[in-house]
């Protein structure tokens, strides 16, 4: 009960903090691996030492793997992804024009798995759903986050912008109030990052397992004592969208580590 206790009044004590006035600069933006002790680095550099590499594997031989009623691998359409896909997970989320709104990768994915292989849709944060995304994720480690920034995305990194930036829950807190005006401080003993989604999936010692974006997203939500939306709401999709924007330029460093 302490560190609960410790937890929620740091976060009272952020929430008491006025907002910035602008956003951090680009050329100030930083990965969350900056903030990591050298053990946690040198985990997430070393792909023997990397938990989340298991994963990786795991993505290769599910990418090559017959699904469905149309007998059909992701490899029958996209072919050997390590020259097809290089790069393609930089870009999500990405605005699918048949949808008419941006989907993420785990998303695409599935609609991949229902339109051109006729198999089931994986469920979100299960193992091989997260597999494939860390594999596609790998393939585009060390190439700068580069989303779409025209007319048909914009309103939807605005509508991510605005959900970053509302107070809510029962702790009145932002996310912009911890990850843009409090970054490098300390929530009770973990350093407060700047909240960029440079190594999704990630492997999360807290959770000892691998997980999403979404699942962080999720459990941010949570700690502020908020309703957290459902995993397949456009709401979720937006507030990807718009922080991959905000980390635009930042390299990829799927599958990262964290604490």
């Amino acid at each position: 009960m302490r560190g609960v206790r410790a937890l929620v009044v740091a976060a009272l004590a952020i929430a008491s903090t006025p907002a910035a006035a602008t956003d951090i600069p680009l050329g100030e933006r930083r990965s969350g691996y900056d903030l990591m002790s050298r053990e946690l680095r040198a985990m997430q550099d070393d792909d023997s030492a990397n938990p989340a590499m298991l994963s990786v594997l795991d993505g290769e031989a599910l990418w090559n793997r017959t699904e469905g009623a149309a007998g059909k691998s992701c490899a029958s359409c996209h072919g050997d992804a390590a020259t097809s896909m290089k790069g393609v997970a930089a870009r999500f989320p990405a605005f699918d024009a048949a949808q008419g709104r941006p989907l993420d990768l785990e998303q695409r994915i599935n609609l991949c798995r229902s339109e051109q292989q006729g198999a089931a849709p994986l469920p979100f944060d299960g193992k091989e759903l997260l597999a494939i995304a860390a594999y596609l994720g790998h393939l585009s480690k060390g190439m700068p986050l580069a989303g779409a920034d025209d007319a048909q995305i914009r309103p939807f990194i605005a509508a991510g912008r605005e959900i970053f930036e509302r107070r809510q829950g029962q702790l009145n807190l932002s996310c912009a109030q911890c990850h843009d005006d409090n970054w490098g401080r300390r929530l009770a003993a973990a350093p407060i990052p700047q909240a960029h989604p440079t190594g999704y999936p990630l492997y999360r010692l807290e959770w000892q397992s691998l997980g999403s974006l979404r699942r962080r997203l999720r459990s941010c939500v949570l700690g502020m004592r908020a309703e957290p939306y459902a995993d397949d709401a456009p709401e979720i999709v937006n507030l990807e969208l718009y922080l991959a924007w905000r980390a635009r330029g930042l390299k990829a460093e799927t599958p990262a580590v964290r604490p």
